[in-house]
């Protein structure tokens, strides 16, 4: 996707490569450029059609879904070498995205809900991903059966999930692709860290100058407007 937004006045960076306007001010005003690079983290399975944006520490199986057409997906994640003062210059994940099709951004709006709140996906350790929302209650044990976050989650085992999103020999230390436990067809779930960490985060639906959906992306906040930056414009 290009990095040129000036045409269809797009703030809005998912899968760009390249420089963009900071969101952060220097001394004298000026905001220098963010680079941005992108991430190919695999293919997310969405037999069902049905895609869940969570907290998969947390909300695993609770969270926001969105209709999709049934079929694989690659899942990328837009990572930003920012520099601010609240802890320094180094990388942080701006988007984790859901490719539907291939195309240039010419719209941008909140991505319309299935099921789920409406506020968000909700974030408590740290954590984002994309998973088959019905794949969750087959291919994975039942939580009467399985304490997921001791079992699954965090192990200590090398495929454990937190390890293997620790891990930078697993597509990068951050992120991970993960089969789950009971997967009878690989059903799995893509996962990154976000960004600036805890908090709320919406879910975006770009689409092409026809109109066509090309990829959900949850925003963590990290370049772009924010919503009082819109509100005063």
């Amino acid at each position: 996707m290009s990095n040129d937004r000036t045409s269809n006045d797009l703030s809005f960076y998912a899968l760009t490569s390249g420089p963009v306007p900071s969101p952060f001010a220097e001394d004298d005003g000026a905001a220098n450029p963010v680079p941005l690079s992108v991430v190919d983290l695999g293919v997310l399975r969405v037999p069902s059609g049905r895609v869940e944006a969570c907290d998969p520490f947390v909300c695993l199986g609770d969270g926001p879904v969105f209709e999709v057409e049934p079929g694989d997906y690659p899942v990328r994640a837009t990572i930003a070498d920012v520099s601010d003062e609240r802890d320094g210059s180094h990388e942080r994940e701006a988007y984790l995205s859901l490719v539907l099709a291939d195309g240039e951004a010419a719209s941008v709006e909140v991505a319309p809900q299935l099921s789920g709140s409406d506020w968000g996906v909700g974030v408590d350790a740290g954590t984002v991903a994309f998973v088959d929302h019905d794949a969750v209650a087959t291919a994975m044990p039942p939580r009467e059966e399985s304490d997921w976050y001791d079992d699954i989650f965090d192990s200590g085992e090398p495929d454990s999930w937190f390890a293997l999103m620790d891990s930078p020999d697993h597509y990068r230390a951050g992120a991970a692709n993960i089969v789950m436990p009971r997967a009878g067809a690989g059903e799995n779930v893509v996962l990154s860290h976000s960004g600036w960490g805890d908090g709320v985060y919406p879910v975006m639906l770009t689409r092409d100058a026809d109109g066509a959906p090309l990829g959900l992306h949850i925003d963590l906040g990290v370049v772009g407007e924010s919503d009082d930056e819109d509100e005063e414009e």
